[in-house]
């Protein structure tokens, strides 16, 4: 029994030893050491509810941290043969006992994913004692991005924090009813980090791209067509679909929506818009957003994230007025010569 105790708990340190930098102590001129405490905190973190989210989510992931580590062993370091000692013995004894404590906890938390986006920076809990769970979790925002597939992306929290390394006592002198006298501390830490592994979610629904668009008008144009062929790259069928156009100057339309009908996973669909264009329109390349209304296989209706066209607007065509009116100028004084020259 006493052989299989000793491996578990050598597996323990080797495997959730947090690293270790250098000691810090506070000055003191205090010697007295009458205890070795052996610990340190071994923090797990978790998302407080649900981790499943939408493709173009952004949304705060709150996040709980629980101190799970503790004393792995102590030792007497020094004797205490007199009243004094043994009170000093007592008391550095009761302070060595938050060796696992974490105090000073930053948790900074990074992506390994392009497509999931952490836009907070570091958060703070002063202190976690072991066993316990932090009163308020960390909160961090975190922005999915359109287009994300589905599938689960990993975040890492990264967190440095402090505990107690040692502890050393004093006193000027010690009274049988009153106690110590003059009571001093000195307390050294240890600075400690790990990274913890946090797992979200993107859902598997319908989502959209345009493979090709055809848009090329004229200021002024009134029957102006924009052909556009939509592909569901998502995961999920999109039933009842209608594309739709979000219009403004210099465009009006009398049919800015299409309809598209089942749109399976990587199935390209062709829609056509009918759009007039002003006459005082500036030529030059406009973006007008689409979005695509459907029903998802739960029966909801879900509109889809906006998806630029480029239409292309040109100047308006020149008036073919004028150079009708010079040929017919022409034409009636050539027929005048002729006329002349057969009287002569």
């Amino acid at each position: 029994m006493r052989i299989a105790t000793f491996c578990f708990v050598v597996t323990i340190i080797i495997t959730t030893l947090p690293f270790t930098t250098a000691q810090t102590y506070i000055p003191s001129e205090i010697l007295d050491d009458y205890w070795a405490f052996y610990g340190y905190p071994i923090i797990e973190a978790g998302i407080i509810g649900a981790n499943q989210f939408e493709k173009g989510d952004n949304v705060t992931l709150r996040v709980s941290l629980v101190n799970a580590g503790g004393r792995i062993n102590f030792e007497s370091t020094k004797v205490a043969d007199t009243p004094m000692k043994k009170a000093l013995s007592t008391a550095e004894a009761r302070l060595e006992w938050d060796v696992g404590n974490a105090t000073g906890i930053t948790g900074t938390l990074r992506s390994t994913s392009d497509l999931v986006e952490v836009k907070s920076g570091d958060q703070v809990i002063d202190s976690l004692a072991m066993t316990k769970k932090s009163e308020d979790p960390m909160e961090f925002v975190i922005k999915i991005d359109d287009h994300a597939p589905a599938g689960e992306y990993v975040l890492q929290l990264n967190l440095n924090y402090q505990y107690q390394n040692n502890v050393q006592v004093d006193a000027e002198g010690w009274d049988p009813d009153l106690g110590l006298k003059g009571f001093r501390v000195a307390k050294s830490f240890v600075s400690g980090n790990q990274t913890l592994p946090l797992t979200i979610v993107v859902k598997q629904m319908a989502d959209f791209e345009i493979v090709s668009s055809n848009a090329d008008m004229r200021a002024g144009q009134k029957d102006g067509t924009i052909e556009v062929v939509y592909k569901n790259i998502g995961e999920k069928t999109a039933n009842n679909s209608i594309a739709r156009l979000s219009l403004f100057k210099p465009f009006t339309s009398t049919r800015d929506q299409a309809y598209i009908g089942t749109l399976n996973p990587g199935e390209e669909k062709n829609v056509t818009f009918k759009v007039a264009v002003d006459a005082e329109a500036t030529p030059k390349t406009y973006g007008i957003n689409s979005e695509i209304k459907y029903t998802d296989i739960d029966g909801d209706t879900i509109i889809s994230e906006s998806i630029k066209i480029p239409i292309s607007v040109n100047a308006a065509g020149a008036s073919y007025m004028i150079p009708v009116l010079i040929l017919l100028i022409l034409l009636m004084a050539a027929g005048s010569y002729i006329h002349k020259r057969k009287k002569a």
